[in-house]
């Protein structure tokens, strides 16, 4: 049961920072074709495309953001994520995840929590785990160290597919997926959260991905379309609201994985807020790798993205 715990915790980790981490430092767009008279400017015609790329510089010079996150997957699970990360020298930052419903939700409250902390460095994240786990599974240890190599072994495929989201997390996922889709259309104008913002939507179908047309080479959608299929994406609807800045304010997510139907809606404020992210004391902490070596096993089903 704990071992089930652990891997499936490792995996959710995982997919909040592919889905909320990447987004965040990724979904760049423009609100420049809709946002100029609210700003004060000149109003003058520009493409999603060139909206898209010139919000993909102006996201990724902010280099960090807080973030606040819902996400949905199947009957797998359902969770929140609040914290704040930086992606300007590799992915950097901290994450409390809650699980409130699915299976996680029961794994989570039958090893004493139902929230964790995801702390993310370049060469690893780490899970902090309840008092309840480090007594009964975690050898008196609180945290669960997952070097990228190491996921990579987690779910055979699907964990080579975090472990590529994670580690090669870059101000342009989202955008890429945007572009990649072939369709993206300005949605209209709206207010988000009090901000005002153009809203911005595509839908890429990972099957169409190597005919594709669109402002990515060749090379970008091959890698694209083998991280989407590793994950069972089959579709994957992406929309996002970026301010007079551009500068993303929000993004939503829906698509349909090998568990179920994922979902996940993200919030970002206070761009270049100062991040720090260490690794938790040595003392403390136990190797993923080291507890496989101990008798935990990986097979079948593990979890997110299995």
């Amino acid at each position: 049961m704990m071992s089930t715990i652990v891997r499936r915790a490792a995996l959710s980790a995982a997919v909040v920072a592919a889905l909320t981490g990447v987004a965040a430092c990724g979904s760049s767009d423009s609100g420049k074709d809709g946002g100029e008279k609210a700003a004060g400017k000149t109003a003058t015609h520009v493409s999603p495309i060139a909206a898209l790329r010139s919000a993909e510089k102006s996201t990724d010079k902010a280099d960090s953001a807080k973030v606040r996150s819902t996400t949905s997957i199947g009957d797998l699970m359902s969770m929140t994520a609040n914290g704040a990360l930086t992606w300007g020298d590799g992915l950097k930052g901290n994450l409390t995840i809650t699980y409130t419903g699915g299976q996680m939700a029961e794994l989570m409250k039958k090893a004493g929590t139902q929230s964790m902390e995801a702390r993310y460095l370049p060469d690893a994240y780490y899970a902090h785990m309840s008092d309840t786990y480090a007594q009964q599974a975690g050898g008196g240890k609180h945290w669960i160290k997952y070097s990228y190599e190491d996921l990579a072994k987690l779910g055979g495929a699907s964990g080579s597919y975090m472990k590529d989201q994670i580690q090669n997390a870059t101000p342009n996922q989202s955008v890429k997926m945007l572009l990649a889709s072939g369709d993206v259309k300005k949605v209209g104008v709206e207010t988000v959260s009090g901000v005002h913002t153009t809203h911005y939507s595509g839908t890429l179908n990972v099957a169409d991905l190597a005919g594709k047309t669109s402002n990515l080479s060749a090379e970008q959608l091959s890698a694209l379309k083998k991280q989407l299929s590793q994950a069972g994406v089959t579709t994957d609807t992406v929309d996002i609201w970026i301010d007079d800045q551009d500068l993303l304010v929000k993004k939503t997510e829906k698509a349909d994985t090998a568990n179920g139907a994922m979902t996940n809606t993200s919030f970002y404020t206070d761009y270049g807020v100062k991040v720090t992210a260490e690794a938790p004391p040595a003392g403390d902490t136990k190797d993923f790798a080291d507890m496989l070596k101990s008798g935990g096993t990986l097979t079948g089903g593990t979890g997110a993205t299995s």
